[in-house]
């Protein structure tokens, strides 16, 4: 166990290195897609029936946050294809690092990524001149349970990557798996909208569960049945994520 903590933590400073010496760039880009929607898709909302539209700063920040990590995490696999085609991939594998380590030191480098990049964000918004109420704890909460997700998708891309090998492959792919659970997670539209059979469809999307569950944290209302079920789904996924990834790296020749 003491062996794949330390090279966890060899891997994450390696990863973590690239970023460290242009982080305006590995920061920026990774921000640029939600903080777009948040400038020109929130404004958008004002006026539209319900919650959403009286409180539309409030309803659509926390989603936002669920996008960053979404986006965050999912592409994750990209970084990983240079490394297999050029075969610096495969000598790592050749080392006496753990297997495992190699994936956890990258997934732990994306999710502090992405806890820097949600930080600046929130610390952007606050100051806006805009109607929006927070919970410090209920903030810190609703990080923990993104950070979870993220380990659980950030996973699931690195598995993807090892098993299609190919960017052209890895882009579709990737593309036809972030576009329906984006469109079905409620972040860009209230998914209570929506007709019977797509509203079903939206609570079969583990995204959706946390992104409700965002925005009940982010105003401290802990006691939210939101809260309980997108945080347990959150770790569920995290958790099938790691066992699958895991067997995946076991598995990859060197």
């Amino acid at each position: 166990m003491m062996n794949v903590l330390r090279d966890t933590w060899i891997i994450f400073v390696r990863q973590l290195r690239p970023a460290m010496r242009n982080p305006a760039a590995v920061l920026v880009f990774g921000m640029l897609q939600p903080v777009l929607y948040l400038a020109l898709f929130a404004p958008l909302l004002s006026g539209m029936p319900g919650t959403m539209g009286e409180e539309s700063w409030q309803w659509f920040v926390p989603g936002m946050l669920a996008m960053l990590g979404l986006f965050g995490t999912a592409f994750a696999g990209f970084g990983l294809l240079p490394e297999m085609r050029s075969g610096a991939h495969e000598r790592l594998l050749a080392t006496p690092v753990s297997r495992v380590a190699l994936l956890l030191g990258r997934v732990l480098r994306d999710v502090a990524i992405l806890l820097v990049q949600a930080a600046i964000v929130l610390a952007v918004v606050l100051v806006l001149p805009i109607d929006l109420r927070v919970s410090p704890l209920g903030v810190v909460a609703g990080l923990g349970v993104l950070i979870v997700l993220g380990i659980g998708l950030g996973t699931l891309s690195y598995r993807l990557a090892l098993a299609l090998k190919q960017e052209y492959l890895f882009a579709g792919a990737l593309q036809t798996f972030l576009m329906p659970v984006i469109l079905l997670s409620g972040i860009l539209l209230p998914m209570d909208l929506a007709p019977g059979w797509l509203y079903t469809l939206s609570r079969m999307n583990p995204v959706s569960h946390v992104v409700e569950a965002e925005r009940a944290l982010f105003v401290g209302d802990f006691t939210d049945s939101a809260v309980p079920v997108g945080t347990a789904i959150a770790f569920a996924v995290a958790a099938v994520a790691l066992v699958v990834g895991a067997r995946a790296m076991r598995r990859v020749s060197a």
